[in-house]
């Protein structure tokens, strides 16, 4: 969990885009704060928005209610009281993946993995987020490949690693991916390194590594 100060700049951040009517953050407003969920991204642009919703917008962003429950939650954790690092703490990677369109690859992610759709954006949508517990994918709309599929494939270019805890958990999402009629690349297997994994392909050909403790 990031530092309360940290929080409080992406608030502000939140708030300053709305006020810029940077189109984007629309819908990350519409996704994250349920009074705003069927509203037009003008519409979201045009409504008062104050800091204290961009606030209850982070808040939710990272699993609670509110901003004081937020602020509540991160005094509780051990380590809060620490001494404070300059250093800057990166706490989430989003790969992008490139799609052919976007409304078929979320269903594709809905349908076959257990995503669900974050948001889209554009009219007609080019760009897309989906996310399933902590893993976040943005889905990237262009008119062609930027990989030629026979390269990715020989290579085993990777679009994206995702990874469970447990040995439990990675067989039993394979399962769940093998019944939903997911396309595997590479089904569950044992690496040296003490890892098991999957590789599935998605509707566009992105390999997508699932993978967990061997043990």
């Amino acid at each position: 969990m990031p530092h309360l100060e940290n929080l409080r700049k992406q608030a502000k951040l939140i708030l300053r885009r709305h006020r810029d009517r940077y189109y984007p953050v629309a819908a990350q407003i519409r996704s994250g704060l349920p009074r705003f969920s069927r509203m037009t991204d003008s519409e979201i642009l045009a409504q008062a928005f104050k800091l204290g919703d961009a606030q209850e917008l982070v808040a939710r962003q990272h699993g609670f209610e509110s901003w004081h429950a937020l602020r509540a939650g991160l005094s509780t954790m051990p380590d809060h009281a620490a001494a404070q690092s300059t250093r800057p703490v990166i706490t989430a990677a989003e790969p992008q993946l490139f799609v052919a369109d976007i409304k078929s690859a979320c269903d594709f992610f809905a349908d076959r993995l257990g995503f669900s759709t974050a948001f889209t954006y554009g009219e007609p949508p080019f760009y897309a987020q989906v996310m399933r517990d902590g893993a976040r994918l943005n889905l990237r709309c262009v008119a062609q490949p930027p990989i030629d599929g026979a390269l990715r494939d020989r290579e085993q270019l990777l679009a994206a690693s995702l990874t469970v805890a447990t040995a439990e958990e990675i067989k039993a999402l394979f399962l769940e991916y093998q019944a939903a009629g997911a396309t595997f690349f590479q089904t569950l297997k044992r690496q040296p390194w003490g890892a098991k994994d999957f590789i599935v392909k998605d509707a566009d050909g992105n390999l997508l590594l699932f993978a967990g403790p061997a043990e």
